[in-house]
């Protein structure tokens, strides 16, 4: 009886595990071609701001990848991602170089992500650094990269990723910080966001921030050694 117990019970946990990896293909299949309208990171920012204020909304308008200048497509890459046009979803070696970092911390500190991964934490899961949700971005991020081109994936990522408070997208935060499109954006303004991206509400709250100054110089200097997708 304990063992048709414990049988049954995997078997259901199998099942919803399962039915859980369809759910996000089937998600990643659609986004192929038809543009996400939220994210969960997006539901989750746009419910701790509605506990405050029930009438907050988020400041979001999809862009389509060629009315984005490519000075913020180069400049994404040099700053989050500098062999995304030549691996397969994961940076080898950043991993590897994170790890050490937290073995010697103790804990889960340090990045490596790819804008893949990124992409993939972003699109369905929590901000929570755990273990199961690592392999589970990593799941995801197999699926992305096989699924859809270079092209697409920084298409998604520079429309869903968060640039401030309640502020995502390449659209709305060239329209929040600079009063342009994010068409029209300079070298200085693409390298800024971009340096941004890693803590963007702290960003928005402290625009001179020294350590955003000197990222913002390194990311405009890296961006003539990167290439965006066509």
């Amino acid at each position: 009886m304990i063992y048709t117990g414990i049988k049954r019970s995997f078997l259901i946990v199998a099942g919803a595990i399962l039915l859980y990896q369809l759910w996000i293909f089937a998600h990643v299949w659609w986004w192929i071609d038809h543009n996400p309208t939220h994210s969960a990171f997006m539901d989750q920012r746009l419910n701790l701001l509605q506990q405050k204020n029930p009438d907050a909304q988020l400041r979001f308008k999809w862009v389509a990848y060629n009315q984005i200048s490519n000075n913020l497509k180069r400049a994404l890459i040099a700053a989050e991602d500098s062999k995304f046009l030549t691996h397969d979803g994961f940076d080898w070696k950043g991993i590897h170089d994170a790890a050490e970092k937290d073995l010697k911390k103790g804990r889960l500190v340090a990045g490596g992500s790819t804008i893949t991964q990124q992409l993939a934490k972003n699109l369905f899961l929590s901000g929570q650094r755990t273990p199961w949700r690592k392999l589970q971005e990593a799941i995801i991020t197999v699926m992305l990269e096989k699924m859809m081109g270079k092209r697409r994936i920084l298409e998604i990522y520079m429309n869903v990723i968060e640039w401030g408070n309640s502020v995502f997208g390449a659209q709305a935060a060239s329209y929040y910080y600079y009063h342009t499109t994010a068409a029209n954006l300079s070298v200085i303004q693409a390298a800024r966001l971009a340096a941004m991206v890693p803590d963007p509400r702290y960003y928005d709250l402290h625009r001179n921030a020294r350590g955003l100054l000197r990222r913002t110089a390194t990311i405009a200097a890296r961006m003539p050694l990167v290439s965006a997708p066509k």
